[in-house]
């Protein structure tokens, strides 16, 4: 059962184990990335596969993963949406129980042996069926003996007429789905070269977005997107898949969700990485607001401190594992009052905050205001602050004996 995207990798991967004897069945997810399924399956049968699955996990990957991520606040070294970290689980999930169901022995992938989603394949191939066999080509000697780089793959497809779209117009690499796509590899190997606007497929830039503003309202029910309004023009978008691809078409229109930077992968690699997500960048800017209202201080502090080591898990690779049991239950329990609605700007690149609405309100406009006169007793301040001060004035007194000495 080999995860099948169409590309250049695959199909000669695809090949490479006919060749080597196995009856080979390619599995496609369609996660949202911008493919012709049918001319994906029809090359796969061509070069010899006993049979094409293709599954749309859209939806799935939606409800189950990317919003699972915007309720945890997840975000890769404080940048990164992880759209792709994302995929790679549902993706190897769904091809474990395509395996079972076709009696397959072996799960094979493309992933790279430098990169990070080999491991967050094989580790969700291995934690899902431990006894499976898994063949991993880029990792292989006979398979690195013979194919050194792209080069030797182009000529392998050419002897074996595979097809191949060859093109310099795009001498990097991408992948593609429903919450982002990624540009990487080739020609953005140099941190310090510009990719411009050029390179961008689900955005404009934010200099060339209209000059005109739009303005949303997102609903929140246990932490979870579950409604938009567009205020402009009146549109109501209820169902999550629909209401997911209507914000990256308003992401995308306002130049909202661009992001170059360099991380660091789980293999202890350094990697360039240019992302455009849209949609979920303007639902982490709602959700964060939201529980500005709604989230009691130390639950938020708390969850502050838990959210970092949520998005390593998840870019890491171990979304099956029991430490992310462990805080996706703590995540659940984290949201169950985080209701309401964040009222938006969206204007060239920027996710503007205009005012945010809750049932589960914790704000009281008595005890806040500087105009408003009881709720709380100012006073009290003296011996709070006091108390506050004894390990500050114990600190000072024994730092200035010490500077005597």
């Amino acid at each position: 059962m080999l995860a099948y995207s169409g590309g250049l990798d695959t199909s000669v991967i695809l090949k490479w184990l006919i060749n080597k004897g196995y009856d080979v069945v390619a599995y496609v997810a369609n996660v949202g990335q911008n493919d012709d399924f049918e001319a994906v399956e029809k090359k796969a049968l061509e070069i010899g596969a006993s049979k094409v699955i293709i599954e749309d996990l859209r939806r799935e990957f939606v409800t189950d993963y990317v919003f699972t991520a915007v309720k945890a606040n997840a975000i890769y070294e404080d940048r990164y949406l992880l759209g792709t970290a994302l995929a790679r689980p549902l993706i190897a999930k769904k091809q474990i129980e395509a395996a079972e169901r076709e009696g397959a022995d072996y799960v094979a992938h493309g992933a790279t042996g430098k990169g990070n989603d080999q491991v967050r394949f094989e580790l969700t191939y291995y934690a899902l069926n431990p006894n499976i066999k898994v063949i991993s080509p880029w990792k292989d000697g006979e398979f690195l003996s013979q194919f050194q780089g792209r080069s030797d793959m182009i000529r392998y497809a050419a002897g074996h007429r595979i097809p191949v779209k060859a093109s310099i117009a795009k001498p990097y690499s991408e992948d593609d789905n429903l919450m982002h796509i990624s540009h990487e590899a080739g020609i953005l190997e140099d941190p310090a070269y510009v990719g411009g606007k050029e390179i961008l497929e689900k955005m404009v830039m934010p200099m060339d977005a209209p000059d005109k503003p739009t303005h949303i309202s997102v609903f929140f029910k246990n932490g979870l997107p579950v409604k938009v309004v567009n205020k402009d023009d009146g549109s109501i978008h209820e169902d999550p898949l629909e209401m997911f691809i209507y914000l990256n078409k308003l992401g995308g229109d306002n130049g909202i969700g661009l992001l170059d930077m360099v991380e660091n992968r789980f293999v202890g690699i350094k990697s360039r990485g240019i992302y455009e997500t849209p949609g979920a960048t303007i639902l982490y800017a709602a959700h964060r607001d939201i529980e500005g209202i709604a989230m009691d201080r130390e639950v938020m502090r708390l969850r502050n401190q838990l959210a970092p080591t949520f998005a390593e898990l998840i870019y890491n690779g171990f979304w099956f594992s029991p430490e992310m049991d462990f805080l996706m239950a703590a995540m659940d329990k984290s949201q169950e009052l985080i209701d309401g609605v964040v009222h938006l700007c969206l204007y060239k690149g920027n996710v503007l905050i205009e005012g945010r609405e809750s049932p589960s309100s914790l704000y009281n406009k008595e005890l806040s205001s500087m105009d408003i006169e009881g709720g709380f007793n100012q006073a009290d301040s003296l011996g709070f602050i006091r108390i506050n001060a004894i390990r500050l004035m114990a600190h000072h007194a024994i730092t200035k004996v010490n500077k005597g000495k």
